[in-house]
């Protein structure tokens, strides 16, 4: 579960990454089954806080009423400041492209 581990269960690195207050709270959204990961190609729900992420794994999920969409790229061997939960994954660009479609409504793409 350290920096140099293959992999890590997700709820630690929801935490770890700061996109949960609480382990506990990044446990009950796995358990909700709302997250969806792509692992090489394939994407599928996770329901278990104890599914175990590989870098390069994908996940799309819906915090706060906005959509996130990132690539794991390191696990991290503690929650640390900010800037490091940062270096833990990449935002995704369809995603956020397809976030600011959205945002700016159906004519935006008109003018």
């Amino acid at each position: 579960m350290s920096e140099g581990g293959e992999d890590c269960r997700i709820d630690v690195w929801l935490w770890r990454a700061r996109f949960f207050k609480t382990r506990s709270l990044a446990s009950r959204f796995v358990e909700a089954g709302r997250i969806r990961l792509t692992r090489q190609g394939r994407e599928t729900h996770i329901g278990k806080p104890s599914h175990a992420l590989k870098a390069g794994d994908q996940l799309v999920f819906a915090v706060g009423g906005r959509v996130i969409a990132v690539k794991v790229c390191a696990f991290g061997a503690r929650r640390g400041p900010p800037p490091e939960a940062r270096d833990l994954y990449a935002p995704l660009q369809d995603a956020m492209g397809k976030r600011q479609e959205i945002s700016q409504g159906p004519d935006a793409q008109q003018r």
